[in-house]
Parts: C-alpha cells; structure tokens; sequence
C-alpha cells in the first residue's frame, strides 16, 4: 500500500524491527551469495544460454528493488509503540479499537503501519478507509463508514493501547 504523499512512515517497533531484518537479510546474506553464484556463472563462458547466469541477473534486479524500497520505508520510518502510551479513550495510531455495526456485530481492530497490515489479525492500516474513519474518536462516539452499498454506522466500544504480537 502505498503512503500519503509526503507523509510519515508510522510502524510499530515491532514492524520495523521485521522490516530491518527483512533488509539485513537481503542485504547481508542473500545478495552476496547470489553475486557468487553470478560471477561463477559467468566464468562459465557463453551468458546467453547460461541459466544460472540469467536466472542470477534477473533475482539480483529484484532483490536490489526490495532492497532501496525497505530502505526508502525505514528512512520515513517514526516508531511509535502503542504499548507506552498508557489510558487514552481515542483512537490514535497503535489503537485496538472495539466496534460495533448497525447489525450488533462486534469486530476488534488494531491500527498499524501500511507494511503491517494483516487483516487475518484485525491489522489494518492507519491509511485505509476504515482507520481514517475510525481515528481521533472516543469510546461511545458513532463513525460513520461510507462503503460501497452505503454508509455503515460503527459504534465504538473500546479503545485500549497495548504491545501487539
């Protein structure tokens, strides 16, 4: 997902920490043997047919691309650990937020980076529609979600900062 032009890179510590040892990984371990097995490659003579040669070149391009986009999201990176935030009723980034919809449904989202976002886990984006909705509430206020078949009246039941695993 892509952030707000000019905007902040808002992360958990937790999410940078797996996105540092995403890039460590890349960076340290994979591309200098993959840059061994290139250059052996190419000792082998004729490159055109030679698929390790090719197959080497074409990981290596990509690997280089993940490796200046974590580097790009690090360095907008602000850190922000929800679990030191203490009692707050409103929602903020690091936020899980309990929910309530017109049906009676309960849902439970907790509010994270653009690179966190699982929503298996309830993780959704601070950017995305609902966040957006959702942000500088209170326990108790209703938001008011616009959705493809109409707007969706969410209650919020809770607002709790906590370490997320």
């Amino acid at each position: 997902m892509r952030l707000p032009a000019g905007g902040k890179n808002y992360i958990t510590p937790k999410g940078y920490q797996k996105l540092r040892d995403e890039l460590d990984q890349l960076w340290k371990v994979e591309r200098p043997e993959l840059v061994k097995t290139i250059a052996w490659a190419a000792s082998n003579g004729d490159r055109s047919e030679n698929g390790d040669y090719i197959y080497g070149k074409k990981r290596l391009r990509e690997i280089d691309r993940r490796v200046r986009f974590l580097r790009k999201r690090l360095e907008a990176a602000v850190v922000v650990d929800p679990a030191v935030r203490g009692e707050c009723d409103q929602v903020f980034f690091g936020a899980t937020v309990t929910v309530c919809d017109s049906n009676g449904c309960e849902n439970t989202y907790s509010i994270v980076g653009v690179d966190e976002a699982d929503v298996v886990r309830g993780w959704i984006s601070w950017v995305s529609p609902l966040a957006s909705t959702l942000l500088k509430l209170r326990e108790g206020e209703v938001a008011m979600l616009r959705t493809p078949v109409g707007i969706q009246e969410l209650e919020i039941l809770s607002v709790i900062y906590r370490e997320l695993s």
